[in-house]
């Protein structure tokens, strides 16, 4: 199941909608490094399947149980989960004893929550790796770009995305949403209290995505976090070009009858405190979802930096061996 130096590290995605959908697109017109042997459905109509079969890409209705049984299944090394996070469960039981990677793009959260910007690198011998959500992977750089200059007491993210944009599985998927990413934003993005907000915007025409992170500091050098934040952004920018500040990152004196002076640790709560306001905008590249859901195209976006990231580290591994 090893791949040689030079061949791609063969990969399945199980799940057809919108998001399995995008990201095999995406693997197939930007990947130098993978090559999308199966795709896996439960609906047979999919335009998912539909496309795959057109691209040649293997196919298979019966999910991870049809997917197990095909040929192709053999050689495959990582597989990107884009299903829901019920269904994260049963495809974790099944391919763990098989030695597969498992890319988790639901809020299951069974593994490490993986940020790439952040910590890819951290856990590219992880056995299933966690997404997190598409709040998260927007705003989540963020705060880690505050947290490196200066302790985030607290951190919220308010993620606006199209209803148009949020499918079936998004739409089952919001009460993990809220819980997974307010987690992520503490144990990744190193703030002490997290909170994430989601709002499903059924304006028309559809708003492209837009993100909302507060965080709750003391007293700093606000050029430092300024120049960290615009840093993060660049690095977000190289795998997702439609990433961007929609203004100059906002500094807000919480005087000492704000209410939010509550949410700061008693250590803290008599000294200076600022309130660090970064509006956000993503564009997606429309590969195959409209530029409009942006949400979907940096969960596909990243996930595909993360295992380009793994296969680049077993090919190396495997050289030095």
């Amino acid at each position: 199941m090893s791949s040689g130096t030079n061949a791609r590290t063969k990969v399945a995605v199980i799940g057809s909608g919108n998001i399995g959908t995008d990201l095999m697109i995406k693997m197939l017109r930007l990947s130098e490094t993978l090559e999308i042997a199966v795709m896996a459905g439960i609906d047979p109509a999919s335009d998912g399947l539909a496309r795959a079969r057109r691209l040649k890409v293997a196919t298979t209705h019966e999910g991870i149980d049809g997917l197990v049984a095909m040929d192709e299944f053999k050689d495959v090394e990582i597989v990107f989960d884009a299903t829901s996070a019920g269904a994260h469960q049963r495809h974790e039981e099944v391919l763990r004893p098989l030695g597969r990677t498992l890319i988790d793009l639901t809020p299951a959260a069974v593994g490490p929550y993986v940020v790439p910007p952040v910590n890819g690198d951290a856990h590219l011998d992880a056995p299933n790796v966690n997404m997190v959500t598409c709040g998260g992977q927007a705003t989540i750089p963020i705060v880690a770009a505050v947290s490196a200059v200066t302790p985030v007491h607290y951190g919220e993210i308010v993620a606006s995305i199209s209803s148009r944009s949020a499918g079936p599985g998004t739409r089952a998927n919001i009460d993990e949403f809220t819980e997974t990413t307010s987690s992520a934003i503490e144990q990744v993005g190193g703030a002490a209290r997290g909170k994430a907000i989601i709002i499903l915007n059924p304006a028309e025409p559809p708003l492209i995505m837009r993100d909302t992170v507060h965080c709750l500091v003391s007293d700093c050098d606000t050029e430092a976090v300024t120049a960290s934040i615009e840093e993060m952004v660049g690095r977000v920018q190289a795998y997702v070009p439609g990433y961007r500040l929609k203004q100059k990152v906002q500094f807000d004196r919480v005087g000492d009858d704000d209410p939010l002076r509550s949410l700061l640790p008693a250590e803290a709560a008599g000294a200076g405190a600022l309130k660090v306001s970064v509006f956000l905008e993503v564009e997606g590249a429309a590969h195959y979802l409209p530029a409009y859901a942006g949400n979907l195209d940096i969960m596909t976006s990243a996930a595909l930096r993360l295992a380009e990231r793994m296969a680049a580290h077993r090919s190396t591994e495997g050289a030095a061996r």
